[in-house]
């Protein structure tokens, strides 16, 4: 591939402006090939007199430059090779910022990764004030650090606590934003982006407008923590404290760009030193392994149309009807209407369709309050959508989504009544998180238009979404529902009908060993605190607070008697059921809770309600996560002989998005090859005789040596 192929240069009254479009890919990413060619055309236009200002554009129609190519990054054999590259791209955007002809980068789409590094290096910044431009540094999500300069040039253009706040989650901004904080100069409409570009370069070039200073972390108290060496030290300690609170130090990304910003503070030079030598260590570690697995998994995720061999092409949904208005419903109605889509919101009583019309409203107004959406927006998306207590609108949608109490006969009623509604080709999907598709469809004319939506809660904060299918599901129906899915922006594992589904199935033993460890006498914040440690966001007591003990005990009823023994709950587990405790929502369970909702420490009164009463406290971390691990690597693996996913990648994916399955650790599967097949079937074995006996896949690979997913 020739640099003429990558970047195309039009020249325009002295101004080169150079159009990066990498062929073959519907973004433009930092290639060897890129790579190869950016030095050589770069040194021809800084030689090159009549050049008297350079503008970097897209070729691309949505993306300026999404970043570096990630499949490379994952080929990298060494931290030595990675350090070098490292160094190649700031000796690369340093001739940038120091270039004879001023350059101006002209941004519309994404520009992430490596294509704000080399924003950031030119002297001027425009943006469009389209939706789908923003800008950020996201490298931490892949467990690195940004390595071609960002730790350095960021708290320069926007302060350091701008930049810690931006690279230390891996956010990204729109346009307006970027510009209120520095990162870009001007931000116009993408019609004028180019005529704008044209017209600063020639300015730059002319003298008649000078290369603005960087603002930096501008107002007084910004000035202040940031204008001397004492105010960043209060600046990086408070960060390294809330950085380590957070991740309880799993991931050492975010520390090295502490680290890296921190060192360029002392000097440019040892600053960008400190970035390559961290980048190179960062790309070797096993966390960056199981993160950009993940990222390559959900990358493949997004092309997967949910039924094996070819497609069915989809049917259109530009609108829907939710059947139900209570938190699910009012939750999913908004999250659809906030892709353009619209809702019919009904229930059978008007105080509870303007229930979930105020919590729609609420939804969208923390969206508001965010600024993640305009005024206009917010009023747009909310016009979208309309209660009904009729059948009003709901004629002709081709997607119903209904969300209304977990009983069977319920169900049934509310599909005889909407189905005959539907056009032949319309899909009925249940939200339903325990009760089997294949149940509800015995009350439908046409089963194989029935299939389920599980929607986790809160709705619009889960990222996942089972997509839950029969053997006799239609494909022209399961393809519908995972581009609705994709479209609200969800993650989508589609899974085989049976109780529980996946998520909720390999929760159920996770749930139960930590309950059996009550009843042996471990302690209630011990277990959560060893459990939060190995990487969950939240431990499984104070999940079941949050789920809701009523729910959580009907969900358990329901594995139990579809699995057996083996699915017993605890008797502690069994016990607080029992008493009526309801966990956050009734300001009682496990934990004790305020007013407000707000945890208050261990409920100590929950002791008297377990059969060993006051507990021992001396049960060590390690066991408390090796048992409840195993046992939900153990239900993951039967999933997978039984079908119920596809394959090991889409049971990670489920298990890290759906229950907060630790991401560094990459899923359940990639847990298990991480310890050893082996080795997992000796701890089932020897930790739980005669309950969980290991699944015959772990036993068939233990024995072969074996592995879910390639070395």
């Amino acid at each position: 591939m020739t640099g003429d192929a990558i970047f195309r240069v039009d020249m325009a009254d002295g101004i080169a402006v150079v159009t990066f479009d990498l062929p073959g890919s519907p973004v433009n990413i930092f290639t060897a090939a890129v790579r190869d060619a950016f030095p050589p055309m770069l040194a021809r236009l800084q030689a090159d007199a009549t050049v008297r200002a350079i503008v970097f554009v897209s070729g691309k129609p949505d993306s300026f430059i999404a970043g570096a190519d990630a499949e490379e990054l994952g080929r990298i054999g060494s931290a030595t090779e990675a350090e070098r590259l490292s160094r190649e791209g700031h000796a690369l955007l340093d001739r940038v910022e120091r270039s004879r002809a001023p350059v101006v980068a002209a941004i519309h789409g994404a520009c992430l990764g490596g294509g704000l590094e080399l924003a950031m290096a030119c002297a001027y910044r425009i943006a469009t004030d389209h939706p789908k431009t923003t800008l950020g540094l996201p490298e931490v999500q892949l467990g690195i650090l940004p390595g071609g300069g960002g730790t350095q040039r960021m708290p320069r253009l926007v302060g350091l606590a701008t930049a810690l706040d931006m690279m230390l989650a891996g956010k990204a901004v729109k346009a307006r934003k970027a510009r209120a904080i520095g990162l870009v100069h001007e931000v116009v409409h993408p019609a004028i982006l180019r005529q704008v570009a044209l017209a600063r370069a020639r300015e730059l070039a002319a003298g008649t407008r000078a290369i603005p200073a960087p603002q930096g972390g501008r107002g007084a108290q910004a000035a202040l923590l940031e204008g001397n060496s004492l105010g960043r030290a209060v600046v990086f300690r408070k960060a390294r404290e809330q950085v380590l609170a957070k991740t309880r130090g799993n991931y050492p990304a975010p520390l090295a760009i502490l680290d890296a910003v921190a060192a360029g503070y002392a000097s440019r030079e040892r600053g960008f030193a400190e970035e390559a030598r961290r980048f190179g260590e960062l790309t070797q570690t096993p966390v960056a392994r199981e993160l950009s697995y993940l990222f390559f998994a959900t990358t493949a995720m997004k092309k997967d149309p949910g039924v094996p061999g070819t497609a069915p092409a989809p049917h259109p949904v530009p609108r829907i009807a939710v059947l139900g208005a209570g938190f699910m419903g009012a939750g999913i109605a908004a999250v659809t209407a906030q892709q353009g889509i619209g809702v019919a919101l009904k229930d059978a009583a008007h105080e509870r369709v303007l229930a979930g019309l105020r919590g729609v409203r609420d939804i969208l107004r923390q969206r508001l309050d965010r600024k993640a959406i305009t005024r206009r927006q917010f009023a747009d998306q909310l016009a979208l959508v309309h209660g009904t207590v009729s059948h009003d609108g709901i004629a002709g949608v081709p997607l119903v989504v209904e969300a209304v109490f977990e009983d069977l006969r319920v169900k049934h009623e509310v599909l005889r009544d909407v189905e005959p509604l539907l056009p032949p080709h319309g899909v009925f999907a249940s939200n339903t998180s325990t009760i089997p598709i294949a149940a509800i469809a015995r009350a439908a004319a046409r089963p194989e238009r029935v299939l389920g939506l599980h929607f986790f809660s809160p709705v619009e904060k889960m990222p996942l979404l089972e997509v839950i299918v029969t053997p006799g599901t239609a494909p022209d129906a399961v393809t519908t529902a995972v581009a609705y899915g994709r479209r609200l922006g969800k993650t989508i594992v589609v899974v085989r009908d049976g109780p529980g589904f996946y998520v909720n199935r390999i929760l159920a033993p996770y749930i139960n060993e930590a309950g059996r460890l009550l009843d042996e006498g471990a302690t209630i914040d011990a277990i959560d605190r060893a459990l939060v440690a190995f990487g969950f966001p939240v431990g499984p007591m104070t999940l079941l607070d949050e789920v809701g003990l009523d729910i959580a005990g009907k969900s358990g009823a329901i594995v139990r008697e579809a699995f057996g023994a083996r699915m017993e709950p605890s008797q502690a587990l069994q016990a607080v059921v029992r008493a009526g405790r309801l966990g956050r929502k009734g300001r009682s369970g496990f934990y004790a809770y305020d007013a407000k909702g707000r945890k208050q420490g261990v409920d100590a009164s929950v002791y008297d309600l377990l059969p060993t009463g006051r507990p021992r406290g001396d049960v060590p971390a390690a066991e408390i996560v090796q048992r409840c691990t195993l046992a939900m690597v153990n239900e993951a693996a039967r999933c997978l002989e039984e079908g119920i996913i596809a394959s090991p990648r889409d049971g990670d994916i489920g298990a890290v998005f759906g229950i907060g399955f630790p991401p560094f650790r990459g899923g359940p599967f990639r847990h298990a090859d991480a310890l050893g097949v082996a080795r997992v079937v000796e701890e089932l074995e020897a930790r739980f005789p005669g309950r969980f006996a290991p699944a015959e896949s772990l036993v068939q690979l233990a024995r072969r040596g074996g592995r879910f997913h390639p070395a």
